[in-house]
């Protein structure tokens, strides 16, 4: 058996194993009736859709317009700079945490509120302290849009208010959603049931406005809305298990309506995908011969964790690359010797490289020479050579008989 079909054949036994599934759970086996105008759900790291309906039709998305607020703020602002309140009169039935004129508060603070409250003083006082003004601001808000492919979004304000300009679609409102909870921050804030807000002239509480975040777990965000136009409006994230859906439901007919919905999507969701760990790091995944060292090998370990979201009962494939037949020292512990690719399907999902996890010293002389004699092929060799010498040793014995008898 050659090193390099050995090498093979322990990296396959290794790999036998197997990944590492993270404990199914059952859920929602058919796909929820929905009573919003349109919704749209994905899984978040692979964004697969899980449910779409009316997903890209145009509609008025009330306060959830402050998602792209709350994104363009932390894209150009720090959490602890401090903005003047803005001169915003916001009617008795508007969301409001009672700015007062030259009162300054954090970002912060004012994200707090405008998230979990869904503060319109708030939401102004962002816009002018990062543009100048809300008008100014409203161009970056639709320029980002754009360079996030939201191709049916167009904001008219930073607050939400009804307005023909300020329209999006369920499908676009899931890429904002996306890209808001790449940011740790806005993450937990969404997630939030209440935060205490202790800049400002006076202490405030705000209270999350999505009861869901208050009533499972299982959801952690987002943002809700309702205006006249935009009946009732909810982005909504949940996460279980790793795995992490994003929906969008719009035009429902209540409050209830859209919790429903917007509940009945995650649950489904989330029971469609399962987090699979393909290797974690340290495993043992292959084991290289040493050179001048029969039957001696170093073994390969995982530089880094791999884990993939796959629909549930789908397998990832794992294939050891690039380690070669055999190696010599010196080596230093951590070098790499090969590639662990992980695939869903046909597409490649992670490459962990595979380094050695202990030093390996060159071989010495000594090493050397007792593995080139113990080879069959030094043995045959030297039985060859031994073969051929009879003849010589006989033919050098009777020249010197002959020459003795001349003598």
């Amino acid at each position: 058996m050659t090193r390099g079909l050995l090498a093979t054949l322990v990296a396959l036994l290794l790999l036998a194993a197997g990944p590492d599934r993270a404990p199914a759970q059952a859920d929602d086996a058919e796909p929820p009736q929905l009573s919003a105008a349109a919704a749209y759900a994905v899984e978040a790291s692979t964004g697969e859709v899980v449910v779409a309906q009316e997903q890209d039709e145009r509609r008025a998305i009330a306060s959830t317009t402050k998602l792209m607020t709350a994104l363009i703020v932390r894209e150009e602002a720090s959490l602890d700079d401090t903005f003047t309140a803005a001169g915003y009169r916001a009617a008795p039935i508007e969301s409001q945490i009672g700015l007062q004129p030259g009162e300054e508060m954090t970002v912060r603070d004012l994200l707090r509120a405008l998230l979990l409250e869904s503060a319109n003083d708030a939401a102004v006082t962002l816009a002018e302290g990062v543009a100048g003004s809300e008008d100014a601001f409203v161009e970056q808000m639709n320029a980002r849009a754009r360079e996030l492919g939201m191709e049916s979004t167009t904001f008219a304000n930073a607050v939400g208010l009804d307005d023909p300009d300020n329209l999006s679609t369920a499908r676009d409102l899931v890429t904002l959603a996306l890209a808001v909870r790449e940011d740790a921050f806005l993450r937990e804030t969404a997630g939030m049931e209440e935060a205490t807000l202790e800049s400002g002239e006076r202490t405030r509480v705000v209270t999350t406005r999505n009861e869901l975040v208050q009533e499972t777990e299982l959801v952690t965000g987002l943002k809700t809305g309702r205006t006249q136009a935009a009946g009732y409006v909810l982005v909504g994230s949940g996460t279980r298990d790793g795995v992490t859906v994003i929906s969008a439901v719009l035009g429902a007919p209540s409050e209830a309506a859209r919790q429903e919905d917007t509940l009945g999507l995650l649950r489904y969701g989330l029971g469609l995908f399962e987090r699979v760990t393909a290797v974690r790091e340290a495993d043992v995944v292959a084991r290289v011969p040493l050179a001048y060292r029969e039957g001696m090998t170093i073994p390969l370990a995982a530089d880094d964790t791999a884990r993939h979201t796959v629909r549930e009962g789908e397998d990832l494939r794992r294939e050891v690359t690039g380690v070669p037949e055999e190696v010599d020292g010196p080596l230093e512990r951590g070098v790499q010797l090969g590639t662990l690719v992980v695939r869903s399907g046909d597409e490649v999902v992670a490459r962990v490289p595979l380094v050695t996890t202990r030093a390996v010293e060159e071989a010495g002389v000594a090493l050397r020479v007792g593995d080139l004699l113990s080879r069959p092929m030094t043995i045959l060799l030297l039985a060859l050579l031994a073969v051929c010498s009879v003849p010589l040793f006989v033919l050098r014995r009777r020249a010197l008989r002959r020459q003795r008898q001349r003598a």
